[in-house]
């Protein structure tokens, strides 16, 4: 699919600015709704939150009128997702990293990858191994909106703020 590069540019700075803005809804509205798409605490998995639902939105919009254009956003939202899960899982659990600059580089990085590899993938995209994507990012909706309400235990889901991690010291 061919999208303009300003599209393009404006779609990534506002869905960075949104995932910026979103880390701080929770804390400023605490309640169920905000929890969907906020995170509730400073757990990686959490801020997976941030990365999906405004990269989601922008996919929607730069794929608005184009049938099946969404399947490719889709599926590489889902692989960001999941970098971002295990790169966060290495720096802060297995090499006990706490560091703001490396967590807005990869979240920048991680979308900037979200933003040039679907308009890499041509289509067209029919059969059913193109309905996998949407599956795929519905099974992380519901991950998320269920790990909201009763996450399990795990270094994933564990909150690493600091007042956490000294309690637990």
């Amino acid at each position: 699919m061919v999208y303009g590069k300003k599209q393009l540019i404006l779609a990534f700075v506002l869905t960075v600015l949104a995932g910026s803005g979103l880390h701080f809804v929770y804390g400023l509205c605490p309640n169920g709704v905000t929890a969907l798409f906020s995170p509730v605490n400073e757990s990686i998995w959490e801020h997976g939150k941030i990365l999906f639902w405004p990269y989601l939105a922008a996919a929607v919009w730069l794929t608005w009128g184009r049938p099946t254009g969404l399947r490719p956003w889709l599926l590489v939202g889902v692989g960001i997702c999941l970098l971002m899960f295990g790169i966060g899982y290495l720096l802060h659990v297995v090499l006990g990293w706490d560091s703001l600059a490396a967590d807005l580089v990869l979240y920048v990085a991680l979308l900037a990858l979200g933003f040039w590899l679907p308009t890499r993938i041509s289509g067209p995209f029919s059969g059913l191994r193109w309905r996998l994507p949407a599956l795929l990012a519905a099974v992380l909706v519901l991950a998320m909106v269920w790990f909201t309400f009763y996450p399990p235990q795990g270094a994933l889901f564990a909150d690493l703020s600091r007042e956490k991690v000294q309690q637990i010291k």
